[in-house]
């Protein structure tokens, strides 16, 4: 079958699972997920979508997300656009036969539920901050993909002729990064996009050098992303007072005119330096944390990023990730969270061969395992080590090894970081750069996967599983453990869905 007609077809086995055209209310994806806004969840069909072969697995948070893998969702999500703009232009009639206020009330209910769980303010908040910089990912891993490669030839003395040319293709996105940010910046925060983008190309302008504030002459980029991020969400502010207090007569003139004047001067007298300050401490306390923490401080890092993922606060690391590649050319910390994925695929294994009798897990494990190699953690996390509760934990310490091994020569002075964020795993490493020889730095990095590997299979193995889990699981039957936790709750004090063996 072509890839074309696969990808329909993925979309189009999907699209009545999931209640029909009428029924999905957005449509957008992340890396790995197809993240679908449903009128009403109850028509979802969650066994028969994960029946799917495409579909690695369900989770459901504030919107109804199917994990399809990086690079499938990318194809999969135009072709599902395509086949509801269809079907609604073919048959725009309701999806059930009932009425609007019953569907309100079912959405409603639904929603309370969900936000009760997970829709705090923090949450919402670092939901918006994922929001601004995850469409930069792609961006950014073409570009860290070139700079290695060009790092690559440079050393070897090869292609000097277009080597050049390869630094300027893999620097460029990164000088104007800070633009993106706060065009990404005002479209999430309801202002007009081009504002945001304008007020934070300020901060990349060369002729900022002839500007002093507070007794210190300004740098181009001073401040960064974080810089770029605050002079773009006082612009969105700035232009919504406008627009309430201009004349509409006066408003296409003024409104811009003003929102760029007032933002501008705050951000060139204030936003720079102050985010330049901010940004400069987080380079100088990531140095300072592996410098002297080293092991353990890459073991706490390593065993702590599951969870962190799955109360969904490692979004917060977002822009720490990029403000680091931004002065240093690359992120220390995403290798070590990584490890997390290893200990990860290490529990795995161990599951599949402390379950031998259960080949419904055992056959989830074959096909997710993978995916986990490349960093894909949500098929085996969400259909085998929460839902059995024990083997979570024990991947979460096979992630601590894989990370203290790897935080300990970042102690010793060699640095083991990542051009891009994104990828993890096998993925990750034609993006990992350091302070001495690729070879060292893909040596180090390897050996955390291996230590990561090994520490998860060993905890899982030895640790992970009860007498009572052994004997409920480790039967020839086919439990479905995945049903428990594909729907996205992660809290394993949630009485309808608490992991077992816990």
């Amino acid at each position: 079958m072509a890839t074309e007609d696969k990808n329909r077809a993925t979309a189009a086995a999907i699209l009545p699972l999931v209640g029909g055209a009428a029924n999905v209310a957005s449509i957008a994806h992340c890396m790995t997920r197809l993240r679908l806004g449903l009128h009403d969840r109850s028509l979802v069909d969650d066994e028969a979508l994960k029946a799917l072969p495409a579909v690695l697995g369900v989770v459901e948070d504030d919107t109804y997300q199917i994990v399809l893998g990086p690079g499938t969702v990318a194809r999969v999500t135009p072709e599902f656009e395509q086949l509801v703009e269809e079907h609604r232009e073919a048959a725009p009639a309701p999806v059930a036969a009932v009425s609007a206020e019953e569907l309100a009330a079912q959405g409603a209910a639904i929603k309370a539920q969900q936000k009760a769980k997970n829709a705090t303010p923090f949450k919402l908040f670092l939901r918006r901050i994922a929001n601004i910089f995850v469409p930069l990912i792609p961006a950014l891993i073409g570009c860290g993909i070139i700079a290695g490669l060009n790092g690559l030839l440079v050393n070897l003395g090869w292609l000097p002729a277009v080597t050049p040319a390869l630094a300027a293709m893999a620097s460029g996105f990164m000088a104007l990064i800070a633009v993106f940010v706060g065009y990404n910046t005002a479209k999430e925060f309801g202002g007009t996009p081009i504002l945001g983008g304008a007020v934070a190309a300020i901060i990349v302008f060369p002729g900022v050098a002839n500007i002093d504030a507070f007794g210190q002459t300004l740098s181009p980029g001073q401040g960064g992303v974080l810089g770029a991020l605050g002079a773009a969400v006082l612009a969105v502010y700035v232009e919504k007072w406008c627009r309430r207090w201009v004349p509409e007569a006066l408003d296409v003139l003024v409104t811009p005119t003003l929102t760029v004047l007032i933002s501008g001067l705050v951000t060139i007298f204030g936003l720079m330096y102050v985010a330049g300050e901010v940004s400069s401490a987080i380079g100088t306390f990531a140095d300072w944390l592996l410098a002297n923490g080293g092991a353990g401080a890459g073991f706490v890092l390593g065993g702590l990023f599951l969870p962190l993922v799955m109360l969904g606060l490692h979004q917060a690391l977002i822009p720490i990730h990029t403000t680091l590649i931004e002065q240093q050319g690359y992120t220390v910390l995403l290798p070590i969270l990584a490890m997390a994925g290893a200990g990860q695929v290490g529990a795995a294994m161990a599951v599949y061969f402390r379950l031998p009798r259960n080949e419904s897990i055992r056959r989830t494990i074959r096909s997710a395992l993978p995916a986990g190699l490349l960093g894909v953690g949500e098929p085996l996390i969400y259909g085998v080590s929460l839902p059995l509760g024990r083997p979570f934990i024990t991947a979460c310490v096979g992630g601590a090894f894989g990370g203290g091994f790897v935080g300990l020569f970042n102690q010793l002075g060699d640095k083991v970081g990542s051009t891009a964020i994104g990828p993890s795993g096998w993925a990750l490493f034609p993006l990992v750069d350091g302070n001495h020889g690729l070879g060292t730095t893909i040596a180090i990095y390897a050996g955390g996967l291996l230590v990561g590997y090994v520490a998860g299979f060993a905890a899982t193995y030895f640790f992970g599983f009860s007498k009572d889990l052994l004997s409920e699981f480790n039967v020839s039957q086919e439990p479905t453990p995945s049903t428990v936790a594909a729907t996205g709750n992660t809290h394993p004090g949630s009485p309808a869905k608490a992991p077992a063996g816990v």
